[in-house]
């Protein structure tokens, strides 16, 4: 075990132009050795291509990857730092939380990304859940995760054909060569969920896709629970037409009851975090979910793959900004 603080390389990955960056005013209240940390925000448009690139410039032996508007902890680093003393842990990550202050509408979008039957084990990217572990990549996401960054680079970082699920991918290559995956609960940043019913449906569409083009590049068995939502359109759109065979139609309208009974179960699971109107409102969200993911993950059936892992051309301007 070494106790060595290792230098660390904050990534943020923001748009050209963006004034504000609730990330970066975070990262630089952060309790950690000035020497050993550098802030690099990353201005483009493809936020993998904008990742990769700083990855490339960084310095330090750690990357802590952050979205623009997560706002992490003050002991955030130190506590990850305390996890990479272990030599095979390779990644460490943990939920965003939704912020006390954030609008009702967004606290029910948190309710959805938390619940088990919306987001299975995926809900422990929005909600502590159990105790510090190893993982996989279906419990961590990209905008609170901390890497080595040798390790990442020896991979030659994010498959840029593959946005939104690089990370996914990634992160599953580096645990089939052996890496060690943690989640820890208590590991987290703040960070609002979509600002609008537009936005969040939007989001379920391309996390669906996403994980629908991770499949085709990266197939593993670990995805074939993403499979269920796309199933279930399927089910939809044949029932008018299953319903009128006897028997056929008596198992289709049954396990169409067992789906609703499920969704109310988890609606009162829901009541001791979200209350009665916030776990009532979040169940259209929870059917939403599984629709509007499932869209998603048909169409990224079919959509045109770069396999060659052609590296992109977008242009990328880097700023390092000093504590």
């Amino acid at each position: 075990m070494n106790n060595r603080l290792p230098s660390v390389t904050i990534i943020i990955a923001a748009k050209p132009g963006q004034p504000e960056i609730k990330a970066v005013a975070a990262s630089r209240q952060l309790d950690y050795p000035p020497e050993l940390l550098e802030i690099i925000v990353a201005r483009g448009k493809q936020p993998s291509v904008q990742r990769n690139t700083a990855m490339r410039a960084a310095r330090g032996e750690l990357i802590y990857f952050l979205d623009d508007d997560s706002v992490a902890p003050a002991d955030n680093l130190r506590r990850a730092a305390a996890h990479f003393s272990d030599s095979k842990v390779q990644i460490v990550g943990g939920p965003n939380l939704c912020p006390p202050d954030a609008p009702v509408l967004e606290k029910i979008f948190a309710l959805v990304l938390a619940s088990w039957i919306a987001f299975g084990p995926s809900r422990a990217r929005y909600t502590p859940v159990g105790k510090l572990r190893d993982t996989g990549e279906k419990e961590l996401i990209l905008c609170n995760l901390a890497a080595r960054r040798e390790t990442m680079l020896g991979l030659d970082g994010f498959n840029e054909a593959l946005y939104p699920n690089e990370e996914n991918a990634l992160m599953d290559e580096i645990q089939k060569r052996g890496g060690r995956l943690v989640y820890d609960p208590d590991f987290i940043v703040h960070r609002r969920p979509r600002h609008s019913i537009k936005a969040f449906a939007k989001m379920l569409m391309t996390y669906g896709r996403g994980r629908a083009e991770q499949f085709r590049v990266h197939p593993t068995p670990g995805s074939v629970l993403n499979f269920a939502p796309p199933l279930f359109c399927l089910f939809l759109i044949a029932l008018p037409f299953l319903v009128v065979l006897p028997i056929v139609g008596k198992i289709s309208l049954a396990a169409l009851g067992i789906y609703a009974f499920a969704i109310l179960v988890q609606a009162a699971a829901l009541l001791p975090r979200g209350g009665v109107l916030k776990s009532l409102a979040a169940i259209p969200f929870i059917v939403l979910t599984h629709v509007l993911y499932g869209l998603g993950f048909w169409r990224g059936m079919f959509t045109k793959l770069n396999r060659g892992g052609k590296k992109s051309s977008v242009e990328v301007v880097l700023e390092t900004i000093a504590r």
